[in-house]
């Protein structure tokens, strides 16, 4: 059976949900829905999103319910691969949106971006649009950092029901991506939302993205901090001590009934 055709493998770690995929069954994945109007959203998650699902129930129900939980950091790998999942890979947010993009060229599906700050948006249909030439983008909008109001809700609403776009790119950070894609899926025609933070600020040149060899190190957070100290230290300093500690110490999260 092609694996497209079945559900993600999921492994866990700490006790929370993670496909057990690589960049090419991931995309498998996503063609299949697309192909076949499943509506889901995808969440690319690292170490950030674990610590967030590991405190907060209601974001572990998130993760539970995903199409995809796409390993988006290397630690997520390796363990994956301690645990014999040999097939398994860094699916990163900046290259699933590539890929996804590549493809779209073929297929024809259509994509609207959702994130960013001021003009980020904008900078980045440019970009997609000159990398792949025929690349339907038919919307973007740079939200207030804040829920919307009644009215803007309405309004975006209204505007993705005249546009219908295949693919939604959501860029809002974790975990304000994966709490707009969960509550805005139901009310939104589209098919599939993709939570994928930062590559918005990489594909629109807005911040420097780490070359390859960091990226498959598992350094790629410290690249990010030099990067932009100020908002991430206090994120890194608390997230990844605490993921080793609970990783060696055999934390696993609790569930709510």
């Amino acid at each position: 059976m092609n694996m497209a055709h079945s559900p993600p493998e999921l492994f866990h770690i700490l006790g929370i949900p993670v496909s057990a995929i690589n960049l090419q069954t991931a995309c498998e994945h996503v063609q299949w829905a697309l192909d076949h109007k499943k509506k889901g959203y995808i969440c690319v998650t690292g170490v950030h999103g674990l610590m967030e699902a590991f405190d907060k129930p209601e974001f572990l129900s998130i993760l539970e319910q995903a199409y995809l939980v796409t390993p988006d950091g290397m630690p997520l790998s390796w363990l994956g691969w301690l645990k014999g999942k040999k097939h398994m890979d860094r699916v990163y947010g900046p290259d699933l949106m590539m890929e996804i993009c590549r493809i779209s060229l073929k297929k024809g599906y259509t994509h609207y971006l959702y994130g960013g700050a001021q003009g980020t948006a904008e900078k980045l249909k440019h970009s997609l649009q000159t990398k792949f030439a025929g690349l339907k983008i038919v919307g973007c909008h740079c939200p207030p950092f804040r829920p919307l109001t009644s009215l803007e809700e309405s309004d975006l609403v209204t505007e993705i029901s005249r546009l219908k776009p295949d693919v939604i790119w959501v860029g809002l950070s974790t975990p304000r991506q994966e709490d707009f894609m969960f509550n805005y899926l139901p009310k939104f025609d589209t098919t599939l939302m993709f939570g994928v933070g930062a590559a918005f600020d990489f594909h629109s040149g807005t911040v420097k993205q780490a070359p390859r060899w960091i990226q498959r190190s598992g350094l790629e957070w410290l690249y990010r901090l030099t990067q932009e100290p100020k908002r991430l230290w206090k994120r890194y300093a608390r997230n990844n001590t605490l993921f080793l500690w609970r990783l060696l110490t055999g934390q696993q999260v609790k569930k709510t009934v």
